[in-house]
């Protein structure tokens, strides 16, 4: 996604196969995709993607990542900077993590 649009090439969210309205179906995917890997191997492509990310948000500017709409793929409504799109994307969802992991490991430990 990200090297689409310096590319000129459209930028299709949340993914190309899914729509906003289609998030569960999208997590599911993900799901499916990784489910077969063992916690080692999750780890290993969690550590590898985090890089990515990381590497990805060092090239762009102040500008890109502070700046509403400067960034195409940041939507018209809400527009909003890129940076909250991160945050979103990437640190908010561990609260509800957190939440469904202690739910699980009560279950689990229970």
């Amino acid at each position: 996604m990200y090297t689409d649009e310096r590319l000129g090439k459209p930028v299709v969210t949340p993914s190309p196969d899914y729509k906003w309205n289609q998030l569960g179906a999208l997590y599911q995917s993900f799901y499916n995709t990784y489910s077969h890997l063992s916690l080692t191997e999750l780890r290993q492509e969690f550590k590898k993607v985090e890089a990515q990310f990381q590497s990805w948000v060092d090239t762009l500017t102040n500008e890109e990542l502070y700046i509403q709409g400067t960034l195409n793929w940041t939507g018209k409504n809400p527009k909003w900077p890129a940076i909250r799109f991160i945050h979103i994307n990437s640190v908010a969802p561990f609260k509800s993590f957190r939440t469904k992991i202690r739910k699980w490991k009560k279950n689990q430990l229970g």
